[in-house]
């Protein structure tokens, strides 16, 4: 499969998590509307570094060019946190090469037999072919998709 055109590529990103920020995680969903005035003093400490790159060096951000995943909550220009120390395994979303090319789908194993599925049905699932190779380079942990940007 030579069609880069359904793949979804990636583009490796400077993670730079050397520093470390504590944001504060309200106990509540958010529904659309206005948060109890209660809820202002109501926190819970988070770090987002830690729950998206929990090994550092072993983790690496990528952004997402195109929409073969966009059923899995990774759209087109998202980036994604991707760890190369941990087992990939039946259903994980991950990063592979097919023959040197990076792209990001749901790896598919059966009877030992690999496969790539997109989340997105416009796309078709990959299959290895004779002579081609096929790396998993990492396992996605977390999709962030910026909504503003300054």
């Amino acid at each position: 499969m030579n069609n880069s055109s359904t793949r979804t590529t990636c583009r490796v990103l400077d993670i730079g998590i050397g520093s470390s920020i504590d944001l504060k995680l309200l106990p509540t969903s958010v529904q659309g509307g206005f948060p109890s005035p209660a809820e202002d003093f109501a926190f819970t400490p988070v770090n987002l570094v830690t729950r998206i790159a929990p090994r550092p060096t072993s983790t690496f951000v990528m952004r997402v060019c195109g929409d073969s995943m966009k059923d899995a909550g990774i759209p087109d220009g998202c980036l994604i946190s991707v760890d190369r120390s941990v087992q990939p395994k039946h259903g994980d979303v991950v990063v592979a090469a097919i023959d040197g090319e990076f792209t990001v789908k749901q790896l598919c194993i059966k009877d030992g037999q690999y496969a790539l599925k997109p989340a997105n049905d416009n796309y078709p699932t990959f299959e290895l072919k004779e002579g081609q190779t096929l790396e998993i380079w990492g396992v996605v942990m977390a999709a962030v998709t910026e909504l503003h940007r300054p």
